[in-house]
């Protein structure tokens, strides 16, 4: 298992697909829990909202990451996972998709809904789950990769909570060092 660490404004004791979406509101690295490899960056997320008035730090675990087990933004598609997806689908996927995991992602949705929305994006994690796909992996800087990555992991119960700590953030959102204290629930 890999730690890595959500940020939220709600304390809660398991994740939950059903609540996607009520974070950022945002979708842009595919349908599922976000995590990143950063305890500050996960602060950071935990101030999305500007009403709230907590904030959560949450440590987890989720499988490790293997060459078949992923796709990634500004990668080529493993061919393992390629080759499973064009079992699946009964169809080819065109060269022009497979060259990074964000094409390929969203031409899974566009092929099974016809849009590339909610409803797609969840047609796509479902389908990359069935084929052996745990997660979408970015790096956590865009400039510098050696700083860590984030994770989209599409199975929500494959998140285990390891620790929560309750977090106190500046005016910028940032964390506050040393505010960290734990919360049971």
């Amino acid at each position: 298992m890999d730690t890595f660490y959500h940020g939220s404004c709600v304390l809660f004791p398991r994740f939950d697909l059903a609540h996607a979406l009520e974070g950022d509101g945002k979708i842009k690295f595919g349908y599922g829990v976000y995590v990143t490899s950063k305890y500050r960056s996960a602060a950071h997320y935990a101030g999305a909202n500007p009403a709230a008035t907590e904030h959560f730090v949450y440590t987890v675990e989720v499988p490790d990451m293997r060459e078949d087990n992923y796709i990634a933004f500004r990668q080529a598609v493993n061919p393992v996972i390629v080759s499973r997806s064009e079992k699946k689908l009964g169809e080819r996927i065109p060269e022009k998709f497979l060259q990074d995991g964000k094409d390929f992602r969203k031409f899974l949705a566009k092929r099974l809904t016809g849009k590339v929305d909610l409803e797609g994006e969840k047609a796509a994690a479902v389908f990359l789950l069935s084929i052996g796909v745990d997660f979408i992996v970015w790096p956590y800087s865009w400039k510098n990769s050696a700083f860590g990555t984030n994770r989209a992991v599409l199975d929500d119960t494959k998140v285990k909570i390891v620790r929560i700590d309750r977090v106190e953030l500046d005016e910028k959102k940032q964390l506050i060092e040393g505010s960290q204290t734990p919360v049971c629930i």
